[in-house]
């Protein structure tokens, strides 16, 4: 048995340095998933059920966790939720008070283009919520454009009176693929990277999307007005950072009330509280590891926060588990759809 651990640790070490050397990272991405979730996960489970129980025990245990895992590929990463939360703050406009956000995230599309039902379930849920606003806070692809033309009518059904607002993440910069992982440039001295991010931009417009790039806008109602913040993506490495926080608030007062989307939650610690006044910081990239048992999930050992509401000094960050992911699995770490209702309140901060 120890020998099988061992064996599976040094296909995931090697596994792991291909991703960051730049190799074909979503196929790697997927290998590392699944030497994880099938056989590093069940065999230590195994040693230590038996090491109290026996080994017959062990060995139930493991087969139980493989079985999870199967109900986790087949069924769990289609099984959309609606999860909802408040936002009260006393920057916001009582014009305000009870106004309604949607926000999506992590959608990789490519991941369904095998069951595009789900998308159109998707869809058909977030309609059903009628919020004021619509937002999403990146990763739409995979690794390529491409995979989201056949999606872009059911994209384009998605629709709320102040519109749909969106900021990239980090697979939306393309850079995950065979031909960018390759360094490879067409005729024009155009990368396959940024080609893709070009037309990647023109698919989200064309589908009535708004893509904020180190920008903001006003929402208004009834003379009131409060800011949507987007900026690309913010994150530690091995992933890209090319946000501006700074410049995508050029110009806002203090004291408004500010919504930020920024895809990787650990921004809103290193750049966002206590240096702003943003009340609220809308995130998502964890998927919460795409496994969840309670409050604990594994993506607790990489992100201080990586799922549901968090509240400090006055602000709130929410992080959606997102719809999808590289790897079609999820457990307990349901696909969801997040509604924010914003609330006016006489003290200071978000609850």
């Amino acid at each position: 048995m120890i020998w099988a651990i061992l064996i599976v640790l040094v296909l995931m070490l090697a596994t792991s340095l291909a991703i960051r050397h730049g190799f074909y990272h979503n196929s790697l991405m997927r290998v590392f998933f699944v030497l994880v979730l099938c056989g590093l996960l069940p065999l230590l489970l195994q040693v230590a059920v038996a090491w109290p129980l026996g080994e017959a025990a062990g060995w139930i245990a493991a087969s139980l966790w493989w079985a999870l895992t199967v109900y986790g590929a087949i069924f769990g990463w289609r099984h959309i939720v609606v999860r909802t939360a408040e936002c009260a703050s006393e920057l916001l406009p009582e014009e305000f008070d009870g106004y309604r956000i949607l926000q999506l995230s992590d959608i990789h599309i490519g991941t369904f283009s095998r069951s595009p039902g789900v998308i159109k379930k998707m869809v058909d849920m977030a309609l059903g919520q009628h919020a004021d606003l619509i937002v999403f806070t990146g990763d739409l692809v995979n690794v390529s454009a491409s995979e989201v033309i056949p999606f872009t009518h059911e994209l384009a059904r998605l629709s709320a009176p102040d519109g749909i607002y969106s900021v990239m993440g980090n697979h939306d910069y393309c850079e995950y693929g065979k031909d960018a992982a390759a360094g490879k440039v067409a005729r024009t001295g155009e990368s396959a990277a940024h080609r893709n991010q070009r037309i990647l931009e023109y698919m989200e417009q064309k589908a009535g999307w708004r893509l904020l790039m180190n920008q903001h806008t006003l929402i208004e109602r009834r003379g009131a007005s409060i800011a949507l913040i987007g900026v690309e993506n913010i994150s530690k490495p091995p992933f890209p950072e090319y946000g501006n926080l700074p410049k995508a608030m050029e110009g806002l007062p203090r004291g408004m009330f500010k919504i930020l989307l920024s895809h990787d939650p650990s921004h809103w610690r290193r750049g966002v509280l206590h240096a702003t006044d943003i009340a609220l910081t809308l995130s998502g990239h964890t998927h919460a590891g795409q496994l969840k048992v309670g409050r604990f999930s594994p993506a607790k050992w990489a992100y201080h926060e990586w799922g549901g509401k968090y509240t400090e000094d006055g602000a709130m960050l929410y992080v959606s588990l997102g719809i999808g992911g590289t790897m079609p699995f999820r457990i307990g770490a349901w696909p969801e759809i997040n509604v924010i209702t914003l609330r006016r309140k006489r003290d200071m901060g978000c609850d």
